[in-house]
């Protein structure tokens, strides 16, 4: 009886040998199983994502900078100091620049009174041009037809000229001879062959030729004189037909005179062009004096100070903003084969522990090494093939950064989902 229960009890311990190897076996099987499938989990998970440690967040830092020359009157913002669009950052004493919009406008007011009267002048030397040429035309025909007077009424003067002289040889001819028959009848009285009548009518008739002959003369006289004056008519109105025909020609230069006249007016409206231009540049430059911040973000690089003379161009500051956030990742070429514009993306960042989502934006069109300062040269023989990096622009979803947390140069962890 004994060795039966002896026997029994081995069979139990035996069966329930086999019992605990066998669920030692199936909790082996199970855990080989599980970690089986959690490492093809773990595989398939990172089959589908690409990630990198190079990367940081990158951001919109605008510099600023002096549209002018001048002397800095006023500092407003600090390093680090938030501001928005607008706020004023600095001021350069004005001064200088209101007495140059001072003469910039008086010099516009002056060009534009000059435009005034050449416009003026305008209608004035066309109505002129207009009327002047036929009053000189007809002032020559008047001239010419008074040359053409006098010149015949000395013709006439010359010709009553030419008849007094041959009456004055006539007379004279006749005195001559009744002198001599004067002279003859008087020896003829003195024989009384010839009566004392005979002579006196001989005497009266020289006497008569002498008067005749006086008064031919003074008829000559009166016909030279006609004629000195009819000359000098001639020469008078040939003066008056030269001047006619000088206001004549300068009447038919009357359209050249326009033109002039209208190239002065548009010169002066040139001029005043160029003066209003000047204004403007003026009040440009008077506004230029006060520098705003063309963004919203926080001052950084502070580079200009109360009493500092600054030139065109020059830095003054920069302003990073906040709002205008992106991650550039660096990832290996061999990462770039399925990695496609717009896949989501889930970005670790290190400042503050949090995950922000975003999604593949850019890829950049050359790795890295093409846009550093010295990019690397293989051409030597001595070739070693190292693993690129390519520039990818990931973008954060709108609505993660309202507390400005992300700054530009922190780093960040992306995973980039391919499938």
């Amino acid at each position: 009886m004994a060795e039966l229960l002896e026997k029994e009890s081995d069979q139990e311990v035996k069966s329930k040998s086999g019992v605990a190897t066998a669920v030692k076996w199936v909790i082996a099987l199970v855990v080989i199983a599980g970690l089986g499938y959690a490492g093809f989990t773990v595989w398939q998970q990172l089959s589908r994502e690409e990630s990198t440690d190079d990367a940081q967040i990158d951001g919109t830092i605008t510099p600023v900078s002096a549209r002018i020359s001048g002397h800095v009157a006023a500092v407003l913002v600090g390093d680090e100091q938030e501001v928005k669009t607008g706020q004023v950052l600095a001021e350069l004493d004005k001064k200088d620049f209101e007495v140059a919009l001072a003469k910039a406008q008086a010099d516009l007011a002056d060009a534009q009174a000059a435009l005034e009267g050449a416009r003026n002048d305008v209608p004035v030397a066309t109505a002129a041009s207009n009327s002047g040429i036929g009053g000189a035309r007809s002032g020559v025909e008047d001239a010419t037809a008074t040359v053409s007077f006098a010149e015949q009424q000395v013709g006439a003067a010359r010709a009553r000229l030419g008849v007094a002289q041959a009456n004055v040889h006539v007379a004279e001819a006749n005195q001559n001879k009744a002198a001599q028959d004067v002279e003859r009848y008087k020896v003829l009285v003195a024989k009384d062959e010839i009566s004392k009548q005979t002579y006196d009518q001989a005497v009266a008739a020289a006497a008569a030729a002498t008067a005749t002959v006086e008064a031919q003369r003074a008829s000559v006289l009166e016909a030279q004189q006609n004629v000195a004056a009819g000359e000098k008519s001639v020469e008078q109105a040939r003066a008056r037909l030269l001047s006619a025909e000088a206001i004549l020609r300068g009447a038919e230069s009357g359209p050249e005179q326009v033109k002039s006249t209208e190239a002065r007016a548009t010169a002066a409206a040139a001029r005043v062009g160029q003066h209003r231009a000047e204004v403007e540049q003026a009040q440009l430059n008077l506004s230029y004096t006060t520098i705003t911040a063309p963004a919203d973000g926080i001052v950084g690089r502070k580079a200009i100070e109360v009493g500092q003379n600054i030139s065109a161009g020059q830095q003054l500051m920069s302003i990073v903003s906040l709002d205008d956030i992106w991650v550039t990742a660096n990832f290996k070429e061999t990462q770039l084969k399925d990695m496609r514009v717009g896949q989501p993306v889930s970005v670790e960042v290190d400042a503050n522990g949090r995950t922000y989502s975003g999604k593949v934006e850019r890829i950049g069109g050359a790795s890295s090494a093409r846009f550093s300062l010295l990019p690397p040269e293989n051409a030597t023989g001595n070739y070693v093939r190292v693993v690129q990096r390519v520039p990818v622009r990931i973008s954060i979803d709108p609505g993660q950064n309202q507390d400005h947390a992300l700054r530009p140069g922190i780093s960040a962890n992306p995973k980039v989902q391919i499938k």
